[in-house]
């Protein structure tokens, strides 16, 4: 029976479900007769515990790792260079300072994604846990960043100020510490607190499933009913609204894509690629369009570039 806090379903059933190279690691060290068939040769094996369909190592049986993917984290990186770029311009408008750090992380993200799900570094090493551990504590701090910039938006603390900078940058450090601590100890087992899970075979730890599964989620839906309040009531504006609700559909054909389709993809390609490509891609476009949904609501800032220098 899974419990809430089970990875197993999920790095079974989902290809390059990038935390199982945490209970890879662990189990490797714990209890290795967990890991089967594909997985059980660690130069080898895919992203995944045991999983119905992965992609093999980069130079095993031909193998160009998950090639897909890295093309598109590697193109994402580029677009959101350039909206960092572009955010950078519009020295007045409000929450640019805010937006900016938001994009910078997504943009940190990226490459961490690329190496974690990328199936070219072996299974249980040290250098794909410990990446894998940054990873998520990046996607955590994202989501806060996220989140926060509709805090800003709503003017309850002026932004660009050391009001909002310090709070902003202090959640951000605490999510990223946070998490990245509990995934290096369900990697590397420093502790019996986010250490083993017990039973093995069942990749539990509660901490870590709230910090990357839960709490991206709630994020999201937190930050899309915050700007529906400042877009419709505070700007009593409608046309912007209309950037929040695709950026919104996107987000979510990136998880349905994710969790639904990515094995259908990786069976139908003969595990060659999956679906994290797609995701990847859908995710940067829901990025892109949040930029112009924050641009759409900041335009008139233009006027006040030269009085408000930042």
């Amino acid at each position: 029976m899974t419990h809430f806090g089970d990875f197993e379903p999920l790095c079974h059933q989902v290809p390059s479900y990038p935390w199982c190279n945490l209970f890879y690691r662990q189990l490797q060290h714990h209890n290795s007769s967990v890991l089967q068939g594909d997985s059980a040769d660690p130069s080898a094996a895919p992203v995944g515990i045991n999983p119905e369909c992965g992609i093999a190592q980069a130079g095993h049986d031909g193998s160009l790792a998950n090639i897909a993917n890295i093309i598109a984290c590697a193109l994402s990186m580029i677009l959101v260079v350039l909206l960092v770029f572009w955010t950078s311009r519009r020295r007045a408008a409000v929450g640019r300072v805010e937006f900016r750090f938001f994009l910078v992380l997504y943009f940190l993200t990226l490459p961490f994604q690329l190496i974690s799900t990328g199936s070219f570094l072996q299974q249980g090493s040290t250098a794909l846990t410990a990446i894998t551990a940054i990873h998520a504590g990046l996607v955590a701090a994202t989501f806060w960043a996220l989140l926060a910039n509709a805090i800003v938006s709503t003017q309850v603390v002026e932004d660009g100020t050391l009001s909002s900078i310090v709070p902003f940058n202090f959640f951000n450090l605490a999510f990223f510490i946070a998490t990245g601590y509990i995934a290096l100890d369900v990697g590397f087992s420093f502790t019996s607190v986010f250490g083993p899970s017990n039973p093995p075979a069942d990749l539990h730890s509660i901490p870590l499933f709230v910090l990357t599964s839960i709490w991206p989620g709630a994020a999201a839906i937190l930050y899309f009913a915050i700007m529906t309040y400042v877009v419709l009531a505070m700007l009593n504006e409608v046309r912007p609204m209309w950037y929040f609700v695709l950026a919104a559909v996107l987000f979510v054909l990136s998880q349905l894509d994710f969790f639904l389709l990515s094995k259908v993809i990786c069976k139908g390609a003969a595990h060659k690629v999956d679906g994290t490509f797609v995701a990847t891609v859908l995710e940067t476009a829901a990025v892109a369009v949040l930029y112009f949904a924050w641009r759409s609501i900041t335009e008139e800032s233009w006027e006040d570039d030269m009085y408000y220098p930042r």
